[in-house]
């Protein structure tokens, strides 16, 4: 039987070792201990397994109180407890409350209420009570610790809004680059009877295909990069969460963007170039 010795309610402290059958005595000795429910990374950082005791303390010079590690809880999706290191530690409330000598007191629970009248008038009873209490929307909360990710995501959309931009210059570039070199081909065919409409045309469609081809291979490497970036952070703070996720709505305004590109840009290139004579083109 492994005994652990560990200090506060986040979980920090390393182990001891004692016999088997020491700890089967203090047991039966003692009666039954209760259970918690330890953090899954505990089980590789600290070897331990589902039956182990161990000892928890809120000093480390202080009493404790053994308990049998009875399951382990995975982390969950959430952002905000992705860079901590933390183990979180599930009690019984009445270990929790013996441990910490709280007694019958609570730092902070959530009420569920059953429409938005019930809220506001819980809001107004819990908030009447004394002075230093004071409730909050879950709303209201989500706002607040969400502040961070929103900026974050403003940040995304800049750096969407600067690569949209330059690829459409670097595609108008490309289309510009492609019919200047082939203004001899293109001035033959005006001279022989093609008319401008169809000269626009076929540049403009040719722009397109060139934009909806990059984006069908900018979205696969999007793609695998995303699995790439899942696979190693999720493996870098042992979480659920999804960091990079390429969704169907993304990839329909990658297209969507793409082919309107190509057709600005075929546009563009195609004026440049029927605007001078059949002549001029051949440099006579």
């Amino acid at each position: 039987m492994r005994v652990l010795m560990f200090f506060g309610c986040l979980l920090t402290a390393s182990a001891v070792w004692v016999s088997p059958a020491s700890a089967q005595a203090d047991r039966s000795a003692a009666g039954p201990l209760s259970t918690l429910a330890l953090d899954e990374r505990l089980r590789q950082d600290a070897g331990l397994e589902v039956g182990d005791t161990i000892t928890l303390a809120t000093t480390p010079d202080g009493p404790g109180q053994r308990l049998v590690v009875s399951a382990f809880t995975k982390r969950t999706a959430d952002p905000s407890e992705v860079a901590r290191s933390e183990y979180k530690v599930r009690l019984h409330l009445g270990d929790l409350q013996a441990l910490l000598g709280y007694g019958d007191r609570v730092d902070r629970f959530a009420v569920v209420t059953s429409d938005s009248a019930a809220t506001e008038r819980t809001l107004s009873a819990v908030n009447a009570q004394a002075f230093g209490f004071r409730a909050h929307r879950s709303r209201d909360i989500a706002v607040e610790t969400g502040r961070t990710f929103a900026v974050i995501n403003r940040f995304h959309r800049a750096i969407g809004v600067i690569t949209i931009l330059a690829s459409a210059i670097f595609l108008l570039c490309i289309m510009l680059l492609r019919v200047e070199e082939r203004r001899r081909e293109i001035a033959t065919l005006r001279l022989i009877g093609l008319s401008r409409r169809t000269v626009v045309q076929a540049i403009v469609v040719e722009a397109t295909a060139i934009a909806l081809l990059g984006a069908v291979l900018g979205t696969g490497l999007g793609w695998v990069s995303s699995l790439a970036v899942n696979r190693f952070y999720q493996g870098l703070y042992r979480t659920p969460l999804v960091f990079s996720l390429v969704t169907p709505d993304v990839v329909l305004l990658a297209v969507s963007l793409s082919a309107v590109l190509g057709v600005a840009a075929g546009w563009l290139a195609a004026q440049r170039l029927v605007q001078r004579a059949p002549l001029a083109l051949l440099g006579r």
